[in-house]
C-alpha cells in the first residue's frame, strides 16, 4: 500500500516538468450550456445517489455473515463475484484506459513526445507489473512471517507433548501426533490464502479509489447540466457494481469489524469527496490545461493497469481455477454468463458516461 501511494505521488510530481511544454493549439473550454445553479443541484443529487449506491454495493457481499446464501463458499457468491469482476474489467478497458489515452493524446499537448508515443499503454503496463510485484512480495513476506510464528508455536507444542508423553497411552499419543501434523500442514496454507485475500482487497481498493477521485473531481468541476445529468446515472451504477466486486474481496479477507468499516467508508466516500473537491475548485480548475491533462492521463492509465490486473489475475483466474468451480459444470456456465453480463452492462454505460 505504501509503495503504491509513493508511486502515485511520484507520477504527480514528474508531470510538473513535462507539463511546462504546451501544444500549439488554443484549447479553450467549449461554450456549453452552462447553468451554475442547476449544475450545483445535480451535483448535490450525484453526491447523495453515488454515496448510497456505493455503500449498498460494497456492503451487499458482506451480508454473508447473516445471510447464508451469500457466504464465500456458496455458489451464488461465485456468480456475484464473477459479475463484479466483469464490471471491474470493463471499467479498466472501456472507461479508464480510453480516457487516459484521450488525455495524453490531446491536441492541447505538444506533439513531441505526447503524440508520438503511447504513454497511456506504457503506464498501464508498468502499473500492472508493479501491482504484480507488490502482490507477490507482500504475500510472500506475510506468509513467511506467519510460517515462522507457526514453527515457533509448533516447537513449543512438541516440547510440551514430549514432557507429557510418558503419561499418555502409545495409541493416543500417535493419534495426537497425526492430528497435530495435519493441522500444522493446513494452517499455513489457509492463513496464506487469507493473507492473499487481504492483500488483494487492499490493492483493488487503491486502484478503484484513484479512478473514483478523478471522475469525482471532473464531475464536480463541470458547470454544464447537459454533461452532468447522464453522468449521475452512469456513475451511480458504476459505483454500485464496483462496490460489489470490492465487497466480495473484503468479505473473503475476513478483516475485523473496524477494518471492514473503514474500507467500506473509504470506498463509499471517495467519489462524493472528489465531487465536493471539484465543486470547490470550479473557478480555478481548467480541464484542458496541460497539467490537468497529463496528471489525469497518467493516474487514469495507472488505475486502468491496476484494475485490469486485479480483475484478470486476482478475481477471475483465482475463482475460475477454484476446484469447486472446476468440478461443477453448471456453476462454470453460470459464472461465465455472469462475467459476460457484467462486462457488457458496464460497457454499455460508456454510451452515457
Amino acid at each position: 500500500m505504501i509503495h503504491l501511494k509513493s508511486f502515485t505521488f511520484l507520477c504527480c510530481f514528474l508531470t510538473l516538468i513535462p507539463s511546462l511544454v504546451r501544444g500549439d493549439c488554443t484549447c479553450e473550454p467549449e461554450d456549453e450550456d452552462r447553468d451554475k445553479s442547476q449544475a450545483l443541484k445535480l451535483k448535490m443529487a450525484a453526491i447523495a445517489s453515488i454515496l448510497v449506491a456505493g455503500a449498498i454495493g460494497v456492503c451487499f457481499p458482506m451480508l454473508g455473515k447473516t445471510v447464508k446464501a451469500l457466504r464465500p463458499e456458496k455458489n451464488i457468491f461465485f456468480i456475484i463475484k464473477s459479475f463484479a469482476a466483469g464490471v471491474i474489467l470493463s471499467t479498466g478497458f472501456i472507461h479508464v484506459l480510453p480516457d487516459a489515452t484521450e488525455n495524453l493524446t490531446s491536441p492541447c499537448l505538444n506533439e513531441n513526445p505526447w503524440g508520438k508515443f503511447p504513454f497511456a499503454g506504457l503506464v498501464a503496463m508498468a502499473a500492472s507489473i508493479g501491482t504484480l510485484m507488490i502482490d507477490v512480495f507482500a504475500t510472500s513476506h506475510y506468509t513467511k512471517s506467519h510460517l515462522h510464528k507457526t514453527q515457533q508455536s509448533d516447537g513449543g507444542d512438541e516440547e510440551k507433548t514430549g514432557e507429557n508423553e510418558n503419561h499418555l497411552p502409545v495409541h493416543t499419543h500417535a493419534t495426537h501426533g497425526h492430528a497435530h501434523g495435519s493441522v500444522s500442514m493446513l494452517q499455513p496454507s489457509d492463513s496464506a490464502q487469507l493473507l492473499r485475500h487481504r492483500v488483494v482487497s487492499q490493492v483493488l481498493e487503491l486502484g478503484i479509489v484513484v479512478h473514483s477521485v478523478i471522475i469525482g473531481i471532473s464531475l464536480g468541476a463541470s458547470e454544464s447540466p447537459k454533461t452532468i445529468r447522464p453522468l449521475v446515472a452512469a456513475l451511480t451504477f458504476h459505483q454500485f457494481f464496483e462496490g460489489m466486486g470490492l465487497g466480495g474481496c473484503i468479505s473473503q479477507a475476513e478483516f475485523k469489524c473496524r477494518a471492514v468499516t473503514i474500507m467500506a467508508l473509504f470506498f463509499s466516500l471517495t467519489t462524493p469527496v472528489g465531487i465536493a473537491i471539484g465543486i470547490g475548485i470550479t473557478n480555478v480548475y481548467d480541464e484542458s490545461s496541460s497539467t490537468a491533462l497529463i496528471v489525469e492521463g497518467l493516474l487514469n492509465a495507472a488505475s486502468a493497469g491496476i484494475l485490469i490486473y486485479m480483475a484478470l489475475v486476482d478475481l477471475l483466474a483465482a475463482d475460475f481455477m477454484n476446484p469447486k468451480l472446476q468440478n461443477n459444470g453448471l456453476l462454470q456456465v453460470g459464472a461465465s454468463v455472469s462475467l459476460l453480463l457484467g462486462a457488457t452492462l458496464m460497457s454499455l454505460l460508456a454510451i452515457w458516461a
